[in-house]
């Protein structure tokens, strides 16, 4: 898609405003910048919930979009909220796990995992729950906050994903972007960082299959009556098998535990609401 004339001087407005405004211009903000106008409306709202006034102090925002990002293992977000928390003067004793965070942020925990994996499970007691005064409550201004939050950084944590988004050249190694690995529901892929090898296996993986696919269309043209059903049927076999076989190098695990120890009930994820012929569970509806 080629930027119309006068929009590439306006991308470059944005892509300053960000450097000023946060030292630096993020993949996020490089990849949203190709669409000006969704830059400009992605930034003014990032800016609104994380740096303008608000309930929450901006340690705890950072801290809470850490929560929500590390909910979908999004190691790149987690990284560079990490770096922000600690630059406006949050406790580096809370980035060793959620268990060293204060009660009320943990309390945010079991509302996190429901709006990331089955937001429809959430009910008015949630809610009732994190009011209910007492030393740790919430006031109903700051929940707010918090609840918008984690749901914007749950779905920037998909828009990371969607768009294979890597970290800085400057920033940690070890906050690396990790997407889902198709071998199991919860363990990573080989890490893909910049300069990484994990581009490199993934087109070798292509590859072999492609391999394997022309084996297969050539056994077909030597093999009279195999119906189309029947080349499906292992065509698909095939593309499964090759799903199963194991990353040639050992995933870094140091990498997952950097996020994980941010999230409590790793096992908790989604499952279908609609399924035919049950009753499906009530959905929670606020005005």
């Amino acid at each position: 898609q080629i930027l119309q004339e006068g929009a590439e001087s306006s991308r470059r407005q944005l892509l300053i405003e960000a450097f000023i405004s946060a030292g630096r211009v993020d993949n996020i903000t490089m990849v949203m910048g190709l669409h000006p106008q969704y830059l400009s409306s992605f930034w003014k709202t990032q800016y609104l919930l994380l740096r303008m006034d608000g309930p929450l102090p901006y340690h705890k925002r950072h801290y809470i979009a850490i929560m929500a990002a590390a909910r979908h293992q999004c190691s790149y977000l987690v990284g560079l909220h990490m770096g922000e928390f600690l630059q406006v003067g949050g406790n580096p004793a809370w980035l060793q796990g959620l268990h060293c965070a204060p009660q009320k942020l943990r309390n945010l925990n079991e509302i996190n995992k429901l709006l990331a994996h089955r937001p429809w499970l959430i009910t008015k007691e949630h809610i009732e729950a994190l009011l209910k005064p007492g030393e740790n409550s919430w006031s109903l201004a700051e929940l707010v906050q918090a609840l918008v939050l984690l749901t914007h950084y749950h779905s920037l944590a998909s828009f990371v994903f969607g768009c294979g988004i890597n970290p800085e050249e400057d920033q940690d190694g070890e906050h690396g972007c990790r997407p889902p690995s198709p071998h199991s529901d919860n363990s990573p892929a080989s890490d893909d960082s910049l300069g990484g090898s994990g581009g490199k296996d993934a087109m070798q993986e292509v590859e072999v299959l492609m391999e394997r696919m022309k084996l297969l269309q050539e056994s077909q043209l030597e093999e009279e009556g195999v119906t189309q059903e029947e080349m499906a049927t292992r065509f698909e076999l095939e593309k499964t098998e090759s799903l199963l076989v194991a990353p040639s190098d050992i995933a870094d695990h140091s990498l997952q535990s950097n996020v994980l120890c941010f999230v409590e009930d790793p096992e908790f994820g989604y499952k279908d609401f609609t399924r035919r012929g049950e009753q499906a569970p009530p959905t929670f509806r606020a005005q």
